[in-house]
């Protein structure tokens, strides 16, 4: 067992004393996001993560291994989904975590030699040999978590700009735009039917300007999603007038045999527009 009340004790009395000297010693030159920030609240929040961190680790020389790392969940959890750390480099974080694990193999050695032949020499290989084995699976465990909480954010950030890359704009009461600029991929193209349908519905659209001016390219893939759209608005009762259409894009869509039946084409979506009646 390697479970040592005096040893706890010992340390329990080190926990501000740990913080404290841990941002002392930090190189706020060589490291980026919460460590080098210097908002006041940031930083104190940084301290309180860090006293809490120590508070929770010395368990590990009282409690028994499942307890100990089912109450360490709370702070593993907590501090991988703070915004703060969420924008400090992985790197970054890990260094940390060694520094401060080379604060209790320092304190270890403190306590032994204020104990000189107290314990012995198993007993004292355990302690260093659980410290180690501890901060190690706190580490798997904090980046798994982190990264995790870095790849829903970068998720939600991407399906907001997918969004916002295809707005549908009420011109009239039953009039709409959509225009469509960049590459667009098979994702994009699944969720702009999608999205596009449903804006229809939503605003009382029976036309929409699909204008395709500000596309760069487009596959034979996506091409077919794109009338796919234009036969789904049809089906809803919305008449589709696309504009911009390249060159390149024509020649796709001939070549998929796609027809153009029932559809208004414009070369641009200003003539597009001048069409329409929109009051």
């Amino acid at each position: 067992m390697h479970i040592n009340k005096e040893l706890y004790e010992f340390l329990h009395k080190k926990t501000w004393e740990l913080t404290e000297n841990w941002y002392a010693d930090l190189d706020r030159n060589s490291v980026s996001g919460v460590y080098a920030s210097q908002d006041p609240s940031v930083v104190e929040g940084l301290k309180q993560q860090n006293h809490e961190f120590h508070k929770r680790f010395i368990e590990v020389f009282q409690k028994d291994e499942a307890s100990f790392f089912k109450e360490f969940e709370k702070w593993v959890l907590a501090v991988a989904q703070d915004k703060e750390h969420l924008v400090t480099p992985i790197q970054d974080i890990l260094r940390e975590f060694f520094r401060t694990q080379d604060q209790y193999l320092d304190l270890l050695t403190e306590f032994i030699r204020l104990n000189v032949n107290k314990y012995s020499k198993s007993q004292i290989e355990s302690w260093y040999r659980i410290t180690i084995k501890t901060f190690g699976r706190i580490m798997i465990w904090f980046t798994e978590e982190h990264n995790n909480h870095s790849q829903k954010r970068l998720n939600a950030q991407q399906e907001l700009i997918v969004e916002l890359s295809s707005p549908v704009i009420s011109l009239s009461r039953e009039i709409a735009l959509l225009p469509l600029v960049g590459d667009i991929d098979t994702a994009r193209a699944k969720f702009m039917i999608e999205n596009t349908l449903k804006q229809c519905a939503k605003l009382g659209v029976n036309q929409l300007f699909l204008d395709l001016s500000g596309v760069v390219m487009i596959d034979t893939m996506v091409a077919h999603q794109l009338f796919q759209l234009i036969e789904a608005l049809n089906l809803l009762g919305v008449k589709t007038t696309l504009s911009g259409v390249r060159p390149e894009i024509a020649q796709t869509a001939v070549q998929l045999g796609l027809s153009f039946d029932h559809i208004s084409v414009k070369s641009t979506l200003s003539s597009a527009i001048s069409s329409a009646d929109l009051t």
